[in-house]
């Protein structure tokens, strides 16, 4: 199934500031779920995009809100610049916010998705969020002390990475036992990987030692994903 190309939006954050996004509508929209998808550090450039278009394709409506307002890059130092740059818990809170709001008019089901730094903003955006139901985390997390798993409602799938060098597996383990202690729901799985083995584009990106795309785990995480959000989102 190919996706139609999705087009960039206007929307409010709770707090009334303007924020742009990029939205990718099924051929069916009647009744989708929403997926809000959150970036990695290279901004929203076409490799999130191409993730929102293949969410829509299998029958999801996706967002990505524009966390970087407009800035792209290919740098890791660029890229770590912008990371730093950004708020945290502003993203967290206001921009998912407005996000949330956004696909609200249309469903009731909605998830996170994130990747990278954006699989750390949808950690800390399922503790901000209650109302959303499903968290998809692809290879990212915020610090263990800054994560209140008693808050989360969701149901969460989580893939890494054992050879991450950004995020290391041991925390993953210490986040997983953190979410068993508090009642999340969640299912991790791990694979014999580099860090955004699931971004075709990683081949290049600073040291191929650190980013290293994989088709073979990407195709099976994918699977997984779209499993579990038939499972979730479509009760």
């Amino acid at each position: 199934m190919t996706a139609k190309a999705g087009t960039m939006i206007n929307f409010k954050r709770p707090d009334g500031q303007p924020l742009q996004g990029y939205l990718a509508v099924p051929d069916k929209a009647d009744g989708a779920p929403g997926i809000i998808v959150l970036q990695e550090w290279w901004g929203l450039n076409d490799h999130i995009r191409g993730v929102a278009n293949r969410l829509a394709a299998s029958g999801y409506l996706a967002l990505v809100p524009d966390l970087f307002r407009g800035k792209t890059t290919v740098e890791e130092e660029e890229a770590h610049h912008l990371m730093t740059g950004l708020n945290f818990g502003d993203a967290a809170t206001q921009d998912v916010g407005g996000a949330i709001a956004y696909l609200k008019q249309r469903t009731s089901r909605i998830a996170v998705m994130g990747f990278c730094m954006g699989g750390a903003l949808s950690v800390l955006a399922l503790c901000n969020h209650p109302d959303i139901n499903v968290g998809v985390i692809w290879y990212g997390m915020p610090p263990l002390e800054y994560i209140d798993a008693s808050k989360i409602k969701a149901t969460v799938l989580g893939h890494w990475a054992t050879q991450d060098q950004f995020f290391d597996i041991k925390n993953v383990d210490a986040l997983e036992k953190k979410f068993a202690d508090s009642g999340v729901k969640a299912e991790f799985h791990r694979y014999l990987a580099h860090h955004a083995f699931a971004n075709e584009t990683a081949v290049g990106h600073g040291r191929i030692s650190r980013t290293q795309y994989d088709a073979q785990w990407a195709q099976l995480a994918w699977d997984r994903t779209f499993t579990f959000l038939g499972r979730t989102l479509w009760g």
